[in-house]
């Protein structure tokens, strides 16, 4: 696996210290590669999560990367470390990977939204080369539909496969699966497949960059999204304090 950037400690996960840039330098060098491992965005919500979930908290400190996808991490890095959102790393890499031919598989969203997300973004990157896609059902894939799966990546051989099950669904089958896939590198990018196919609203910029965005999302999904943000957010802030003030000792590793 190519080398990884160092970490820093957010409540016992790992969160790389990096880049937009390094990380979409990193994505396109898988080109031609299998088995590389897989990529998690890092955000308050997942990291509260894995709290109260050991194994997603092994999950995210085994990944090759865990990004700081949220503007609070990204306060809580070292100097230089810059939001790695995924919806823009998507679109970076997207970018940035048809100058060396690199290859995509989109899987995850509701019936049909791959396959609009694979429409858009082909007219958006003129030459984007897009192998396949595959929208799951909403339970755990059966032997013979994961089989099936695992036939079509073998016969693509995609470079990156993007997953959008939401967290934390798509780390645990990121973690489960990617080494008996044959891609580059798996990497979970939830809601991006709904904002980029057009079926949800994206925060404006200026809200992305004020780390308000969980406000703009809980306005516009407020029954799916509220019970995760009102009681996530403020959790994740007191834990925060608690870690800085050194009150609290938050391990990498709880094996």
């Amino acid at each position: 696996m190519s080398s990884a950037p160092p970490r820093y400690n957010v409540t016992g996960v790992g969160v790389s210290a990096l880049t937009l840039a390094q990380a979409t330098g990193l994505v396109v060098g898988v080109r031609g590669q299998t088995r590389r491992g897989y990529i998690c965005c890092g955000t308050a919500a997942g990291l509260t999560a894995a709290r109260a979930d050991p194994a997603l908290q092994r999950i995210f400190n085994d990944a090759w990367l865990t990004t700081p996808d949220g503007m609070p991490l990204v306060w809580l890095g070292p100097r230089g470390v810059s939001r790695v959102y995924g919806p823009d790393l998507m679109l970076a890499v997207c970018d940035a990977g048809r100058a060396v031919g690199l290859t995509h598989f989109f899987l995850g969203g509701a019936h049909g939204v791959a396959d609009e997300l694979k429409q858009r973004l082909s007219a958006r990157f003129p030459g984007l080369a897009v192998v396949g896609t595959f929208s799951p059902p909403y339970r755990a894939l059966e032997a013979g539909e994961l089989a099936a799966l695992r036939a079509d990546l073998a016969r693509l051989r995609p470079d990156v496969v993007w997953v959008g099950l939401g967290t934390p669904k798509q780390e645990h089958f990121m973690a489960e699966q990617w080494r008996s896939l044959d891609a580059g590198v798996l990497i979970g990018v939830g809601a991006a497949f709904d904002f980029h196919s057009g079926r949800v609203r994206q925060a404006p910029r200026w809200v992305q960059r004020s780390g308000f965005e969980w406000l703009f999302r809980l306005g516009t999904e407020p029954r799916r999204l509220g019970p995760r943000y009102l009681t996530t957010t403020p959790l994740f802030a007191l834990r925060v304090l608690a870690q800085w003030s050194g009150l609290k000792k938050y391990p990498l590793d709880q094996r």
